[in-house]
């Protein structure tokens, strides 16, 4: 397997740089930025496998660099901050962050939690490999690798946990998923958000198809449970 890359944005010499001597005795190939500006164009530069962001920096904030990052890759991103109340921690999320931790924080804690973060990602990767790249019905298009999703030839602009979201519901159609399950798959396993999460970007994916008047599936909510997508039959004089 390639060697691990860990891209640690943090302004503090000292955290940045016992951070970086911690991971490379884990074995990670490290690149460090000390400012927004320099983490984007290592990121863009070298595309590493994971981000450790701290939210406070000079020239251009964490949760700008979040923001910028997740437009542009899909790389778990972990926030680092010395901030504790509950709003810093959702806008931090919002914006794209994986997962979240405050400072003073345990190094073992950080390590086990950059572990869980980049086997998460392996199970989605994996997840992409066994299932189609590409799947077309009923004028409905969704590309996994481009990201990309058209309807009757319009594209529908997805957030990346929308499109997430309705890739797991796609692949597992007819089966219902529950809220835990899609908070696994989707956020991963260190994610410490309400499950209602999941019920507000539901409601986004729907509002997103509304326009359209026929859709070949439906996103179905099972009461107590979780959603199911159900594939639909479409009048061929519906798709055009």
């Amino acid at each position: 397997m390639a060697q691990r890359t860990i891209l640690v944005v943090e302004d503090e010499d000292t955290i940045r740089h016992t951070l970086q001597y911690n991971l490379d005795r884990e074995g990670y190939k490290v690149y460090e930025a000390r400012n927004g500006t320099e983490a984007l164009g290592l990121a863009r530069r070298h595309h590493p496998d994971l981000v450790v962001l701290d939210l406070m920096l000079p020239e251009m904030n964490g949760l700008e660099v979040c923001r910028l990052l997740r437009q542009e890759m899909s790389i778990p991103i972990l926030m680092l901050t010395a901030k504790t109340t509950e709003v810093d921690t959702i806008v931090g999320l919002q914006v794209g962050a994986d997962d979240y931790m405050t400072k003073p924080f345990s190094l073992n804690e950080l390590m086990a939690r950059i572990t869980a973060l980049l086997r998460g990602r392996d199970l989605a990767a994996k997840d992409l490999v066994a299932s189609y790249t590409v799947e077309e019905f009923g004028g409905f298009r969704f590309d996994r690798s481009a990201r990309t999703v058209h309807m009757n030839g319009d594209e529908i602009r997805l957030a990346p946990k929308e499109f997430d979201l309705l890739s797991l519901l796609l692949m597992n159609p007819g089966k219902v998923q529950s809220r835990s399950t899609i908070i696994q798959r989707v956020w991963g396993s260190n994610f410490f958000g309400e499950h209602k999460t999941v019920d507000v970007h539901i409601r986004w994916l729907r509002e997103k198809f509304e326009r359209f008047d026929k859709l070949p599936f439906r996103i179905t909510t099972v009461f107590g449970v979780g959603y199911r997508l159900d594939k639909e039959e479409v009048p061929a004089a519906a798709v055009s």
